[in-house]
């Protein structure tokens, strides 16, 4: 009996604790509402200047407050309610549009009113105060009042005495009246109950309210799909081209090298076939060892480009080959109810691959463990290491090339690796199943 209250009483106090944190979170986004009437005032006020030249330097700083404003609504918004609200603005101009001087300024500032974006900001800002403001501090308000209910009906007297109003609501207290007193508090405990209940549903609903002005409209949602397309594109014909070069020169360094002492030799042999057969039998020998070395050379570098026992057995069956030649202990779970695409599945190897790779040469690690799932149209792959950690995209050329290569199929690589470690890469790529699978998993 004595868990089973102990439990009931941790229940409660969660619940509280979790409608108090809701109403903390909407008197924050109340409070939040007076810096944005501010940057309000002075965007309508450097927007009024632009006749006079000096707005041309005041508007884009108004709207970087603007936005910075709005944006980290949008964050909050997210964090506390679950509503996910995308950036609505268009690209900004490029350097070369942007000449220094009044006329960069000029069109600066033409590329902030052109933006669709920037008018929903500031009628946001206009509007949010009254609907906005209002749903997020409506259960603290609903709070106070109750406790004030409590308050007036225990000291009526003094507050009436030191010209307070004597009247609660719809209520008129009277000194000593056991009745009025009972039904302030009735009402009091339904106030506060009743704040405490809406509080995370008006929170909910002041997520929503958000997301009518704080979202892309459609042309900025198509304009910002255009410029990571673009992005995307030149990244992966980028890629393509230094992938093409070191293919050249693989073959140039290696196979085409030997392919040319081969020529050589067996020139040379052909020569000395009459007058020196032995001669030319080493040369023929040395022809032959030349040609196994440059038919190695040759399959790995087809490896390299895209590994057999990925196309026969697929992604699952092709990390764990990789698994089996690295020097590290490694775990693979694969979780694929079918194959994926051929560009996919290279991809997500090459992704894995150099995870793999950068976790034996610069993080020390001694273990590693590979888990790939296909879970709601996404292909997901995690790889963590038990290494020294400290890995940054920034400072290597590998794990940039694998964004790269994976931003082509609007796939993302999200690195977590502080000083100690572990290491977990994840990657994200967006895919379908074109056929069961042929392998066990």
């Amino acid at each position: 009996m004595s868990g089973t209250t102990v439990s009931r009483t941790e229940t409660a106090r969660s619940w509280l604790s979790s409608r108090l944190g809701s109403v903390r979170q909407g008197l924050t986004l109340h409070l939040l509402v007076y810096p944005g009437m501010a940057a309000l005032i002075f965007a309508l006020v450097a927007g009024s200047l632009l006749e006079l030249g000096l707005g041309l330097f005041l508007l884009p700083i108004a709207m970087a407050g603007v936005r910075g404003i709005a944006g980290r609504r949008r964050q909050l918004v997210r964090e506390w309610t679950g509503t996910a609200i995308a950036a609505p603005y268009l690209p900004e101009p490029g350097p070369e549009t942007l000449p220094e001087g009044w006329l960069g300024q000029w069109r600066r500032c033409q590329w902030i009113l052109s933006d669709p974006a920037t008018w929903r900001d500031l009628l946001w800002l206009l509007v949010d105060p009254f609907v906005g403001g209002f749903l997020a501090l409506l259960p603290l308000a609903l709070i106070l009042e109750g406790v004030y209910g409590f308050v007036i009906s225990a000291f009526a007297g003094p507050m009436t005495q030191a010209g307070y109003n004597d009247w609660y609501l719809f209520l008129h207290i009277h000194k000593g009246h056991t009745g009025d007193i009972a039904a302030t508090s009735a009402i009091g405990v339904l106030l506060i109950g009743l704040g405490l209940w809406s509080a995370p549903k008006l929170l909910d609903r002041y997520g929503r309210w958000s997301s009518v002005l704080l979202s892309p409209t459609p042309a900025a949602v198509l304009a910002q799909r255009v410029e990571q397309l673009t992005v995307t594109r030149t990244d992966a014909v980028d890629s393509q081209a230094a992938e093409l070069r070191r293919i050249e020169r693989d073959l140039h360094d290696g196979a085409q090298a030997r392919l040319v002492a081969m020529g050589m030799n067996l020139g040379a042999a052909v020569q000395l076939l009459e007058h020196n057969p032995e001669q030319a039998r080493a040369m023929l020998l040395e022809a032959r060892d030349s040609s196994a070395k440059a038919l190695t050379e040759l399959r790995d570098l087809v490896r390299g480009i895209h590994p057999p026992v990925l196309s026969d057995r697929g992604l699952g069956d092709a990390v764990r080959a990789l698994a089996l030649d690295s020097a590290l202990s490694t775990e693979v779970t694969v979780d694929l109810p079918g194959r994926l695409d051929a560009p996919v599945e290279s991809a997500a190897y090459f992704a894995v691959a150099e995870a793999l790779a950068n976790a034996g040469k610069h993080a020390g690690a001694g273990r590693v463990w590979i888990d790939i799932e296909y879970r709601d149209g996404r292909l997901l792959m995690t790889v963590r290491d038990d290494g020294s950690g400290g890995a940054d995209s920034s400072r290597g050329t590998g794990l940039r090339g694998i964004e790269r290569r994976l931003a082509a199929f609007d796939g993302i690589l999200a690195l977590s690796s502080p000083l100690g470690g572990p290491t977990v890469i994840t990657v994200e790529l967006p895919c379908v199943l074109s056929s069961p699978k042929t392998s066990s998993s």
